[in-house]
């Protein structure tokens, strides 16, 4: 912050053993391709606080000889997030040489599902049965492959009649290996709208208890607003009770990358404002939960071929934890924290337990600025929303959707609020600082009433805080 502000306090990380619930997750993908260390990274990730722990389950690292599974490597995996009050949720994914001669062309048989033969589709049937089984007291839900709407995951051409096909065939595989599980459709990472109505037309909307989602926008207004507005609306059209999952978003922390995002202007702080800016935004939107991708920087891998590593050399930095890379590309060193790492810390020790999205009495207003010599900025075109919890607390975020690519903004806004506890906070999500409000920015109208003057505003999330809403124990 400014000079006119003094710091307080700091936001206290929440391991995610001490969390009951919490609406924020974060990718554990890829270990089916072993890319990185999962032991280096449980406590790392557990100390961040999320719950949602999403992961690949690897066909053909589980059966590689025919109907003989060996779930050793991924038992490991859950057993381990588990004991550390994480809440796992797999992606049934991906193809199998065993049964199909492209997909043993491929680097982990990434993208290539078993449509094709009735031994193809019997294989994963049984699989799918197989593993839901095995894991029926540890994980309850499961997610239908991994961006069918993209070539690069469904790589014998995009078709959403025959992924909706394939959809209500996994899911009574699902179901038969374990009657109480939950079926996860979609991974829609596309803007595809005949794809989806495609896939929903089979009747697959009648067997999904939810459909996922991947969003990579630095424009959260239509990224995380008018486009999850639409699917929903899409998707209970056909089926009223289907719930929204946001199931990867996320940018790089440097622009050398591959993936999603890649050669843009990114940085660490640019990475960190990003996560803030969509986290919060897709959990507006009222979705299940949302997960960030991901937990590691790691290579992207979705179009390598076997015995050719440089086709699947591709590093992604889209980590909250940083890594070096062998030469196999597997993911080395310390894995080291990024700022971002922080930032989702602090949000997930915020919004956790009890609290629901609400509308309070603010009035946005524009005041001379002396700080900055200009007027405040306008309502029109910022992002704000405001929270309540069980204790009575409640509090205000807000921000500028300025382009995180090309500057980095900061102005001030002013405002009036009504009947709210009067113990002021104002908190940086980004790093977790906490703040007092100077007197001289506080204009008291009422007994009930509270204006304040020229608070900061920036390209990232602050929050106004009205009472305990920082209650460490909720």
């Amino acid at each position: 912050m400014d000079y006119r502000f003094e710091k307080i306090g700091d936001v206290t990380a929440v391991n995610s053993s001490q969390v009951g619930k919490t609406p924020f997750g974060i990718g554990f993908e890829k270990l089916d391709r072993g890319v990185f260390d999962p032991e280096k990274a449980y406590d790392k990730v557990a100390a961040i606080g999320v719950k949602w722990i999403r992961l690949q389950s690897g066909w053909a690292r589980t059966e590689k000889q025919e109907n003989v599974y060996d779930f050793t490597w991924l038992d490991s995996i859950v057993d381990n997030l588990l004991q550390r009050g994480l809440l796992p949720w797999m992606c049934l994914c991906y193809g199998n040489g065993l049964y199909d001669e492209e997909a043993a062309k491929y680097f982990g048989a990434v993208g290539c599902p078993p449509v094709k033969t009735a031994k193809q589709k019997q294989a994963w049937h049984n699989y799918v049965a197989a593993t839901t089984h095995h894991f029926k007291n540890r994980v309850t839900w499961f997610e239908v492959w991994n961006e069918p709407d993209g070539e690069w995951c469904w790589k014998s051409g995009v078709n959403g009649t025959e992924y909706g096909e394939f959809v209500k065939a996994t899911a009574a595989a699902i179901l038969e290996g374990n009657p109480k599980a939950k079926v996860i459709a979609g991974s829609y990472c596309t803007n595809k709208m005949d794809w989806l109505d495609d896939m929903l037309r089979t009747g697959a909307g009648k067997v999904m208890d939810a459909l996922s989602y991947h969003s990579y926008s630095i424009d959260e207004v239509t990224g995380a607003g008018n486009r999850i507005n639409a699917i929903r609306a899409h998707c209970h059209a056909y089926n009223p009770n289907i719930k929204l999952i946001q199931g990867e978003t996320g940018a790089q922390s440097r622009p050398d990358g591959a993936g999603a995002l890649s050669k843009a202007a990114w940085t660490p702080e640019k990475q960190a404002k990003c996560l803030a800016r969509l986290m919060l935004s897709h959990l507006f939107q009222g979705v299940e939960f949302t997960s960030y991708f991901s937990c590691m920087d790691m290579i992207e891998a979705l179009n390598g071929l076997v015995g050719d590593k440089k086709t699947y050399l591709d590093y992604g930095y889209f980590g909250v934890l940083g890594a070096d890379f062998d030469e196999n590309g597997v993911a080395t060193g310390v894995y080291n924290p990024k700022p971002s790492y922080r930032t989702l810390q602090v949000l997930t020790a915020i919004f956790r337990e009890e609290f629901n999205i609400c509308d309070l009495p603010v009035i946005l207003m524009q005041e001379k600025s002396s700080f900055y010599m200009c007027q405040d900025e306008s309502e029109a075109g910022l992002i704000y929303k405001s929270f309540q919890k069980p204790n009575g607390s409640s509090a205000f975020v807000y921000w500028k959707p300025a382009n995180l690519l090309t500057t980095s903004f900061e102005a001030s806004i002013s405002l009036k609020v009504a009947k709210q506890a009067e113990e002021y906070r104002l908190v940086n999500l980004l790093d977790g600082n906490i703040y007092k409000i100077p007197e001289k920015m506080l204009n008291k109208l009422s007994p009930g009433c509270v204006q304040f003057n020229n608070l900061p505003l920036r390209d990232y999330p602050l929050l106004l805080t009205f009472g305990d809403f920082l209650a460490e124990k909720q």
